[in-house]
Protein backbone atom coordinates (compact mmCIF):
# COMPACT_ATOMS: atom_id res chain seq x y z
CA UNK A 1 0.00 0.00 0.00
CA UNK A 2 1.37 3.36 -0.85
CA UNK A 3 0.93 6.38 1.51
CA UNK A 4 -1.36 9.65 0.05
CA UNK A 5 1.41 11.58 0.82
CA UNK A 6 3.90 12.39 -2.28
CA UNK A 7 7.49 13.40 -1.19
CA UNK A 8 9.27 15.46 -4.17
CA UNK A 9 13.28 15.54 -3.36
CA UNK A 10 15.84 16.91 -5.23
CA UNK A 11 19.16 14.93 -5.48
CA UNK A 12 22.83 15.35 -5.72
CA UNK A 13 24.31 15.34 -9.39
CA UNK A 14 26.29 12.34 -8.37
CA UNK A 15 23.45 10.32 -7.10
CA UNK A 16 20.89 11.35 -9.94
CA UNK A 17 23.81 10.06 -12.12
CA UNK A 18 24.14 6.75 -10.40
CA UNK A 19 20.00 6.65 -10.01
CA UNK A 20 19.88 7.19 -14.14
CA UNK A 21 23.11 4.42 -14.80
CA UNK A 22 20.77 2.06 -12.78
CA UNK A 23 17.95 2.50 -14.99
CA UNK A 24 19.73 2.24 -18.44
CA UNK A 25 20.76 -1.11 -16.53
CA UNK A 26 17.75 -2.32 -15.69
CA UNK A 27 15.43 -0.91 -18.38
CA UNK A 28 11.54 -1.50 -17.29
CA UNK A 29 12.14 -0.21 -14.36
CA UNK A 30 10.64 3.40 -13.97
CA UNK A 31 12.58 5.82 -11.85
CA UNK A 32 9.99 5.90 -9.11
CA UNK A 33 10.44 2.39 -8.29
CA UNK A 34 13.83 2.67 -8.53
CA UNK A 35 14.00 4.81 -5.80
CA UNK A 36 11.43 3.54 -3.76
CA UNK A 37 13.16 0.10 -3.68
CA UNK A 38 16.67 2.03 -2.75
CA UNK A 39 14.78 4.25 -0.14
CA UNK A 40 13.53 0.99 1.45
CA UNK A 41 16.79 -0.99 1.17
CA UNK A 42 18.67 2.24 2.80
CA UNK A 43 16.06 2.40 5.72
CA UNK A 44 16.43 -1.29 6.43
CA UNK A 45 20.50 -1.13 6.10
CA UNK A 46 20.00 2.05 8.95
CA UNK A 47 17.50 0.12 11.17
CA UNK A 48 20.02 -3.02 10.84
CA UNK A 49 23.08 -0.63 11.66
CA UNK A 50 21.65 0.77 14.79
CA UNK A 51 23.86 -0.42 18.26
CA UNK A 52 21.86 -2.60 20.35
CA UNK A 53 22.43 -0.88 24.01
CA UNK A 54 22.28 -3.04 26.85
CA UNK A 55 19.42 -2.42 29.18
CA UNK A 56 18.88 -3.48 32.85
CA UNK A 57 15.72 -5.09 32.15
CA UNK A 58 16.32 -9.13 31.61
CA UNK A 59 13.41 -9.51 28.98
CA UNK A 60 13.91 -13.61 27.91
CA UNK A 61 16.58 -15.75 28.31
CA UNK A 62 18.88 -17.61 24.88
CA UNK A 63 19.01 -21.15 23.80
CA UNK A 64 21.61 -21.75 26.52
CA UNK A 65 19.73 -20.25 29.73
CA UNK A 66 21.54 -17.28 29.75
CA UNK A 67 19.93 -13.47 30.28
CA UNK A 68 18.64 -11.52 27.18
CA UNK A 69 18.99 -7.41 28.07
CA UNK A 70 16.16 -5.18 26.53
CA UNK A 71 17.32 -2.80 24.32
CA UNK A 72 17.76 0.54 25.28
CA UNK A 73 19.46 1.81 22.30
CA UNK A 74 17.43 3.80 19.03
CA UNK A 75 15.80 0.33 17.36
CA UNK A 76 13.29 0.53 20.34
CA UNK A 77 12.26 3.57 19.71
CA UNK A 78 12.69 3.89 15.95
CA UNK A 79 10.18 0.81 15.60
CA UNK A 80 7.69 2.68 17.74
CA UNK A 81 8.24 5.99 15.64
CA UNK A 82 7.64 3.80 12.83
CA UNK A 83 4.67 2.23 14.16
CA UNK A 84 2.97 5.56 15.26
CA UNK A 85 3.74 7.33 11.62
CA UNK A 86 2.64 4.22 9.63
CA UNK A 87 -1.14 4.75 11.89
CA UNK A 88 -1.03 8.34 11.48
CA UNK A 89 0.25 7.59 7.08
CA UNK A 90 -2.36 4.85 6.84
CA UNK A 91 -5.30 7.03 8.22
CA UNK A 92 -5.30 9.64 5.02
CA UNK A 93 -6.74 8.65 2.35
CA UNK A 94 -4.75 7.48 -0.75
CA UNK A 95 -4.83 8.63 -4.26
CA UNK A 96 -7.34 7.09 -6.46
CA UNK A 97 -4.71 5.39 -8.39
CA UNK A 98 -2.65 3.70 -5.57
CA UNK A 99 -6.18 2.64 -3.87
CA UNK A 100 -6.21 -0.03 -6.80
CA UNK A 101 -2.64 -1.05 -6.10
Amino acid sequence: MRTAKEYAIRLSLDDASRLHALAELFPGQPLEVLITDLLGAGLDEIAAAMPYERGPKVISRDDQGDPVYEDIGLTPRFVELARKFKKTLAADKPHAADAKK
